[in-house]
């Protein structure tokens, strides 16, 4: 079966986050207007609305409303991604939502193990999840990850957040969310661009695989396509491995578990993963000289603080293993080209760890945006707190590198 997609000529869509949710905002004034008393023209879905109205995906109420914050089901939302894309149905004797459901499911938008295929299924209220889903694979997208689909609807643009780095996944569908995700697949496959809640996207990482350092610092995590091709991975992405995150000692006594691994722009005062390591002002970096301890965090504004949120999830030999570590860890292949420098000058240009007031008391380690060389692979390791025989580690990321 051809998809037909409508085409929006000359039009130019931005996005903008309001009240909690996403609109496309269309530079006509006019468009904007709405029939439907209770959508204003200043209300942030009107735009989105007006045109959904206007295809005929969509209608109002007989009371002249258009009730824009009453939920969508998942049979509704069926429809009208259906009709707004305009793929063919065929009348069918069950329920009303039967023919768009057969028509879905033959397009690639529904898969019978995305929920059960029945009426009481269908009656639910969409979640922002099962919205991002469909809205992911309305573009063509695909993956056998379940918890990938909001990470690849907000890296295309079509959702943003509830709030700064906020997704809301398990959150309710309204008809006026529903409208502007819609009106984005559409733009989207029109081949233009969408803007994109880079926010959203780093919260979607993490909520994939438990890191977001891919959307915070993309720069920085770089390797080749041969190295790709090697690892049968499309994506630099996917060669974070989440099955990895937990430690095990070789004699089964210790295990920690990294639940994520936080990636936060120091130059960002927005980065909604600031509060993790506040207070910033008392926040160290450590060169390696106990007797230097006025190197500030704050005073680093061109660096990235990587985060190792998790810790021990038991510890059957507290002799072996020491009770006092929260987590063991080592960031490798951004490295000094003058250590002199950073020894002796405190000039921060490779990994270093940070701390508060004891070296350990906090999981973390700053990386300078620019300074750096590297001279190893690029590699994220997890550690055991125990030397010799009893040590082990584990690695989720290894990337050759530019090298």
């Amino acid at each position: 079966m051809k998809k037909q997609f409508i085409k929006i000529a000359g039009i130019t869509l931005t996005a903008a986050l309001m009240l909690g949710t996403m609109s496309i905002t269309i530079p006509n004034a006019q468009a904007a207007k709405t029939p439907f008393s209770d959508v204003q023209s200043t209300h942030w879905g009107a735009g989105a609305i007006t045109n959904g109205v206007s295809k005929g995906y969509v209608d109002g109420y007989t009371n002249g409303t258009f009730k824009p914050d009453a939920s969508v089901t998942r049979a509704e939302f069926m429809k009208m991604v259906v009709s707004a894309m305009e793929l063919e149905t065929t009348p069918s004797s069950g329920k009303w939502y039967t023919e768009y459901v057969d028509t879905a499911s033959k397009a690639g938008l529904f898969a019978t193990d995305d929920f059960n295929d029945n009426e009481a299924a269908w009656a639910k209220v969409m979640t922002r999840e099962e919205m991002a889903r469909v809205a992911a694979r309305a573009i063509g997208e695909t993956t056998k990850e379940d918890d990938k689909w909001m990470y690849l609807a907000t890296k295309a643009g079509l959702i943003k957040g509830v709030g700064i780095g906020q997704i809301a996944p398990n959150g309710l569908t309204t008809r006026a969310q529903a409208i502007v995700v819609i009106e984005r697949i559409l733009t989207k496959n029109t081949g233009a661009s969408l803007d994109v809640d880079r926010y959203a996207v780093g919260s979607a990482e993490i909520a994939w695989h438990g890191t977001n350092i891919f959307t915070v610092m993309p720069e920085m995590w770089v390797t080749t396509e041969s190295d790709l091709r090697q690892a049968r991975k499309e994506s630099v992405e996917e060669m974070w491995n989440k099955k990895l995150m937990t430690i095990t000692s070789k004699d089964g006594l210790y295990q920690a578990k990294l639940d994520a691994l936080i990636a936060i722009d120091l130059a960002d005062p927005n980065d909604p993963n600031l509060g993790l390591i506040a207070p910033i002002n008392t926040l160290k970096w450590y060169n390696n000289r106990p007797s230097i301890t006025n190197l500030m965090v704050k005073d680093q504004k061109k660096s990235y603080v990587l985060y190792f949120k998790g810790g021990p999830v038991f510890n059957k030999d507290t002799k072996k293993y020491n009770p006092n570590t929260k987590i063991q860890f080592q960031v490798d292949g951004f490295n000094s080209p003058d250590r002199d420098a950073f020894f002796q000058k405190g000039v921060l240009n490779t990994v270093a760890d940070v701390y508060r007031n004891s070296r350990t008391d906090t999981t973390a380690v700053i990386i300078p945006k620019t300074g750096t060389i590297q001279l190893t692979d690029l590699v994220i390791r997890l550690q055991t707190p125990a030397a010799g025989s009893n040590f082990s580690e584990s690695i989720p990321l290894r990337l050759r590198g530019i090298k």
